[in-house]
């Protein structure tokens, strides 16, 4: 299964926000309209589906991907939701969003793949690529890819940088200094659910 492209409004009202996904945000009382029109009970695992694909469009990431994700967090110990979603916030791109370079993990998987990010001093052009604690994350040297990273930290999409990164505007120097902990994920879920998904496939 591809990478979504239609209408994100579309997804956020069908799965309610998602932050990574797009910055704009549903009008609430038509929502609410729409949702009581067409209410009717979802089965328990039409419940598992709709968090995993929540998972899914925030993230930016294809079934598979997702799927690889599942099974390397079985690999380590501790809850396989939390892990779970520590690997997937770890991604550089969503780093880059959560640090407030770019607006959506879609714009910042776009100032990945043209190389205006920088990790330890070396060009990282891989969204996918894992962050640890320790990494310094630049912005290439040249006005451009300046100027669209400072376009964004002027006004970034979440008011709150997470506790485990450190960031500084003037320099546009961010740092990964730790794990990030599961009360700053900014997803609205029930990871556990997502793992029961796999886990009954």
């Amino acid at each position: 299964m591809s990478r979504y492209r239609g209408p994100k409004l579309r997804i956020v009202r069908r799965l309610g926000e998602l932050p990574g996904l797009t910055s704009k945000k549903m009008d609430t009382k038509k929502s609410q309209v729409k949702q009581k029109k067409r209410q009717k009970k979802i089965s328990e695992y039409g419940i598992r589906l709709q968090e995993k694909q929540k998972l899914r469009f925030n993230y930016g990431i294809n079934e598979k991907q997702l799927l690889r994700y599942v099974y390397l967090a079985r690999k380590v110990k501790g809850s396989t939701g939390q892990v779970l979603l520590q690997l997937l916030e770890m991604r550089l791109d969503n780093t880059v969003f959560r640090l407030g370079m770019a607006s959506t993990i879609p714009a910042a998987r776009q100032l990945v793949n043209h190389g205006h990010i920088y990790i330890n001093s070396k060009r990282v052009s891989i969204p996918s690529f894992q962050c640890k604690p320790g990494d310094i994350i630049t912005v290439k040297t040249n006005s451009k890819s300046q100027q669209l990273v400072e376009k964004n930290l002027t006004s970034p999409a979440l008011s709150n940088i997470p506790t485990h990164l450190e960031l500084d505007k003037d320099k546009q120097i961010g740092k990964v200094n730790g794990i990030i902990e599961r009360s700053w994920v900014a997803l609205t879920l029930n990871e556990l659910l997502v793992v029961e998904f796999y886990s009954r496939k």
